[in-house]
Order: structure tokens, then C-alpha cells, then sequence
């Protein structure tokens, strides 16, 4: 018989995968423009929605605004941020340049260890993108970046590099849907991962750069297709 704590721990872990179900589905409609900019997300509404209680609605909430999807408005609540194309186009060039930097580093500092872990998460990503599992494919594609980061051993270059990327979460998710770039981001992380092989710096900063404005232009596609749908 589970204890209370066991049991506490359950609820906890079964209210962040809700959260997490609530987040990523708000954040697909934003990008899509089934939610505009303006509108308001009322709370009660989104857990009778999605048949939940407030609180994991709350947290997804509060994890859309890091990401700067929604703002908290005194007497508003939580409203849609207006985020044109250009911005967010802006954001993808700078976080490119970023992560650039941290993989040219990251491939003349990493350890061994280091390597082997990138290389095992990366062979694990074959079968989620085989299954088609976007929401899976998100989580590794966040861990195999920040590997990365963490790899340049620093830590203010990897910080920035989280604090950016965590502004650009929920498009980077986005744009893995178009099409088939799922197959093509985890080619170019294959490419990524020769360079890294070879110690090529220079080459594997190439390839993290292109790996970035890729996306950037299928999240680009993304939102045309879905406005003209609209």
C-alpha cells in the first residue's frame, strides 16, 4: 500500500503531465492564430476544457507566460501576447548565433562522457520520430540543446542560452510539425553529431546555425498554412 507521501508524489506527477497536456495544446492554438492575440484565457473555462482542477491550469499558465505567450494583466488576467512573424523570426536569428557558439565550444571542451551522452539521446530520438510522438521528440530535442550548453563548461554562455531558448519553447515545439520536419531535424542533428565527432568546431557551429534557421522557416510555413486556413 502506497504511503502518503507515495501517494502525494503521484498527484504531484499526474497534475505536471496535465500541465503539460494543457501547455502544449494552448501553445499549438496560439501559433496556429486559433488564438489571437488578446484574447483572454479564463481559468475556470480552460479546467472544464480539459477536465482538470485549476491548479494544473494555473501552472500551465504561468509556464506560457516564461515563455512569453500570455501576459498577466492586472484585472485582465491572462491574455494572449501579440508576437508578430518578424519577432519571433528575430528571436530564432539570435538564438541560432547562440547555439552556434555553444557547439563550437561544447565540441572542443565536452568530455567523453559527455559525447556518449549526447550520442545515446540522439539514437534515442529515432524511434519517437519513427512513432510520429511529437510531444517525446520535444522533450529529447530540449535535453540533447541543453546537453550542449552544459558541455561548453559556461556556465553564464549556457545560462543565456536556456534563458533564450526557454523564450522560444513553445515555437521550437511548433515547427516540428510541419511537414516532415520531424525526419529533417533529427537528420540535421545526425550531421550535427559527425562534426561533433570529428572535433570539427567551426563545421559543427555551420551546421547548428543552418539546424536553426531550418527551423525558424518551417515555423514560418507553419503559421502562413494555418492563417490562410483560417
Amino acid at each position: 500500500m502506497a504511503t502518503l507521501t507515495e501517494m502525494d508524489e503521484v498527484i504531484v506527477e499526474e497534475r505536471a503531465l496535465l500541465s503539460d497536456r494543457i501547455r502544449n495544446a494552448l501553445t499549438d492554438e496560439i501559433a496556429a492564430g486559433v488564438l489571437t492575440a488578446g484574447t483572454a484565457l479564463d481559468e475556470q473555462q480552460l479546467a472544464d476544457r480539459f477536465g482538470a482542477s485549476r491548479t494544473p491550469v494555473r501552472e500551465a499558465l504561468r509556464q506560457l507566460a516564461v515563455s512569453g505567450l500570455v501576459e498577466m494583466r492586472p484585472r485582465r488576467g491572462v491574455v494572449v501576447t501579440r508576437m508578430t512573424a518578424e519577432r519571433i523570426m528575430d528571436m530564432f536569428e539570435t538564438m541560432a548565433e547562440i547555439e552556434a557558439m555553444c557547439v563550437r565550444l561544447a565540441t572542443y571542451r565536452m568530455t567523453p562522457l559527455e559525447r556518449s551522452h549526447l550520442l545515446k539521446l540522439h539514437d534515442a530520438s529515432k524511434a519517437m520520430v519513427e512513432a510520429g510522438d511529437y510531444d517525446a521528440y520535444d522533450a529529447f530535442n530540449r535535453e540533447f540543446h541543453e546537453s550542449i550548453y552544459r558541455a561548453t563548461h559556461n556556465s553564464f554562455l549556457a545560462d543565456q542560452a536556456i534563458a533564450v531558448r526557454t523564450r522560444l519553447s513553445a515555437f521550437r515545439r511548433t515547427q516540428l510539425r510541419q511537414d516532415d520536419r520531424i525526419f529533417r531535424s533529427r537528420d540535421e542533428h545526425n550531421r550535427l553529431m559527425e562534426a561533433i565527432s570529428q572535433g570539427d568546431g567551426e563545421e559543427a557551429a555551420r551546421r547548428m546555425r543552418a539546424h536553426m534557421l531550418n527551423a525558424a522557416s518551417a515555423l514560418d510555413r507553419y503559421i502562413a498554412a494555418h492563417a490562410t486556413d483560417g
